[in-house]
């Protein structure tokens, strides 16, 4: 067992692994930017290190000064959470060169995997459906062009170290290829610092759909059910549920998208908890999309049909126990809803709203979760990321999961601060979500802010 881990994160994800290695008698060390003196994760972890200013590239970017927060404290572990440094193979690798455990798969498959060109290849070598597109990185504007007459418009542009819906581009027809490409481009060399990007058939109108692994370091590999995810504005996910609404994932589909998910995890070598993400057409054919390599935002909707902790699977599996759960162990029962609830205007375009939190009622009651790291008197800081909390309900089906939802966001109650309560309150009444019709191009197509008095 690990004596010390380390969270190399913040916010609500840095206190649920906290709460986890308290569960498994594991000593905790919280990390933080001099902005985040007074945050939750300082305050209940066994030792906190202050690691750097404000900016994430000072501070939770900063692979040094972490490396040197667990040398000081002796944490023998290191849990990146999601998000910063959570899929960075040189942060693994230079974990695994120090002698310390890094919770969440080899550098090797992190590596593999981050390159979306090059995970697309290794699926389908493997047999894992995968769209048609480009083999690898596009080497120029030509080939480009030629490719996509071939594809058929539209298509898509996407950054080949990309993610978070982040070097992404549409292009309709042959006029703006060359636009949409650049534009991607810039994008992915801003955000990811490679510019390599590829292309591949945009699906019209498809489910953005998940499967929820786990590997361990013997080659057992199981997979949890699926997660529906798509409920995404500009690709960014909104709002997900598990499992998928009946009216479009059948028994069969479920188990063949899962068999799917874990030979793509056995191809890469993977070991820990890991998503593999799927697009689903009106006909239930499904395309790998890609594979995150560490624990989802999303993960509480699989814990709650599951009955597993994802996050003390992580632990146990990282320090070298076998899985203990089989696949014919696993059993989804009920239905649950994550809402991501975020310091934002829906009015105003979505516009980021830090500042204090002056008065909070966070709902709660039977099959209602809130992983949160805010409190009464919080200040949020405008350097991350707006995302403040996660509401998570379970019903015995899904019926009773949207009834739950719309009376616990009624009752969700942040001043101070502009939220999208409202707004996820708006989106779960309309009909589209009602009878789970909805695709990933759904939040793009309709104005929620626009439309009342639905149920």
């Amino acid at each position: 067992m690990f004596k010390k881990v380390l969270i190399a994160n913040r916010g609500e994800i840095a206190v649920r692994i906290i709460r986890a290695c308290r569960e498994l008698g594991i000593q905790t060390v919280a990390v933080y930017s001099t902005a985040d003196k007074n945050a939750l994760h300082t305050m209940i972890a066994d030792e906190a290190v202050c690691i750097g200013p404000a900016p994430s590239k000072d501070s939770y970017l900063n692979m040094k000064a972490i490396i040197a927060a667990c040398e000081i404290t002796g944490a023998d572990a290191v849990h990146p959470g999601f998000g910063f440094l959570s899929e960075n193979p040189s942060f693994a690798r230079t974990c695994e060169k120090c002698g310390i455990t890094f919770i969440g798969p080899r550098a090797p498959s992190i590596e593999m995997l981050g390159d979306k060109a090059q995970a697309k290849e290794t699926m389908k070598e493997n047999g894992v459906p995968v769209i048609m597109g480009s083999d690898g990185a596009i080497s120029n504007i030509h080939a480009a062009h030629t490719l996509a007459k071939e594809l058929g418009y539209p298509v898509l542009i996407k950054a080949s170290a990309g993610g978070g819906g982040r070097g992404i581009r549409i292009v309709n027809d042959d006029s703006e290829l060359e636009k949409q490409m650049t534009a991607a481009k810039q994008e992915a060399l801003t955000c990811f610092g490679n510019d390599e990007v590829y292309m591949e058939k945009f699906i019209v109108n498809p489910k953005h759909i998940e499967i929820q692994i786990l590997a361990d370091n013997y080659g057992d590999v199981i997979y949890l059910g699926e997660r529906d995810c798509s409920m995404q504005r500009r690709n960014q996910k909104v709002l997900e549920e598990a499992p998928s609404p009946a009216s479009f994932m059948t028994p069969q589909l479920r188990e063949k998208m899962g068999k799917a998910a874990c030979t793509a995890a056995r191809a890469c070598g993977y070991r820990n908890a890991g998503t593999i993400e799927f697009l689903v057409d009106k006909d239930g054919n499904f395309y790998f999309m890609e594979m995150n390599t560490r624990i989802q935002v999303e993960h509480p909707i699989t814990e709650q049909v599951t009955g597993i902790d994802l996050v003390k699977q992580q632990l146990l599996i990282a320090q070298g126990e076998h899985l203990s759960i089989r696949q014919e162990d696993v059993q989804i029962k009920g239905h649950a809803i994550e809402c991501r609830i975020n310091a934002e205007n829906p009015e105003q375009g979505f516009r980021p709203s830090p500042g204090t939190i002056r008065s909070l009622f966070i709902p709660g009651g039977f099959g209602i979760r809130v992983d949160t790291a805010v409190y009464q008197g919080y200040d949020i800081p405008p350097y991350y990321d707006s995302m403040i909390g996660k509401l998570i309900v379970y019903g015995k089906d899904r019926q009773e999961a949207i009834a739950k939802m719309r009376w616990a966001l009624s009752e969700f109650i942040v001043e101070g601060v502009s939220t999208n309560v409202d707004f996820q309150l708006k989106l779960i009444r309309t009909p589209e979500f009602t009878d789970g019709s909805y695709d990933n191009g759904f939040l793009n197509r309709t104005d929620i802010l626009k439309r009342s008095g639905e149920e």
